[in-house]
């Protein structure tokens, strides 16, 4: 059985993210999908003293609200030298920054020669699967023909990936047409996001849908005990 997931790529996710690339064959980054303002394409929270803070990359749509994540630019190259500011700020006292800093930095400054959003978050989330020992193959949505329909399209794409299993995110249940996949004789799974344990945070109250940097500088090697997918 080779399983598959479907998402839309983000900035820096959170461990659930991660989560469902390890739990699948191959992963397929939606990024001919219509790119959505004040989402997790571009952005994502980490921990500071005064609260959560927003990263974010600025990118160009004014005048382009029908553009996909993979036409999405960068509008200004300086973020990422700000956002590495803003994480060395509030977690060089964590445990296992330094140990991780230099691989995550490196993927910064390459970003910095980087104009495309979805390129971008490709390569932190190659770098984190690496880190995270995550084998899951990374493939795009561009790389297959895509059928009309939101379902249809997800089940043409699995059928094309040569998949005979889906892993959704919960929150497709929305709009997912089961009888489709059903009747494509492919078993469809949705990803259960609760009872994740609780690890050590720096600044107070738990705070749980933070970046998974927030995880790796906090708990490193052991960062994968707080995930749902190891081990099993």
């Amino acid at each position: 059985m080779k399983k598959i997931a479907i998402l839309q790529s983000n900035y820096i996710p959170w461990k659930g993210y991660f989560d469902i690339i390890n739990l699948v064959d191959e992963f397929i980054l939606y990024d001919d999908m219509q790119f959505t303002r004040r989402d997790w394409r571009n952005r994502n929270k980490i921990k500071t003293p005064d609260g959560l803070k927003w990263l974010t990359i600025p990118v160009i749509s004014k005048g382009k609200f029908d553009q996909k994540i993979n036409e999405t630019q960068v509008s200004d190259s300086k973020w990422c030298q700000s956002h590495w500011h803003a994480i060395t700020l509030n977690y060089g006292k964590a445990p296992y920054f330094k140990e991780y800093a230099p691989r995550i930095h490196s993927v910064y400054q390459a970003c910095e020669s980087e104009t495309y959003l979805s390129r971008i978050n490709y390569q932190f989330l190659s770098e984190i699967c690496e880190i995270l020992g995550i084998q899951t193959t990374i493939s795009w949505s561009s790389d297959y023909e895509l059928a009309d329909g939101k379902t249809e399209r997800l089940v043409g794409l699995v059928q094309s990936a040569g998949g005979d299993a889906y892993l959704s995110g919960p929150a497709a249940k929305d709009y997912i047409v089961d009888a489709c996949f059903e009747h494509a004789g492919i078993a469809l799974e949705y990803m259960d996001y609760d009872g994740y344990p609780e690890y050590p945070q720096l600044f107070g109250a738990y705070q749980p849908h933070v970046s998974i940097l927030d995880l790796i500088f906090n708990t490193g090697p052991q960062a994968r005990e707080y995930m749902k997918s190891f081990g099993k």
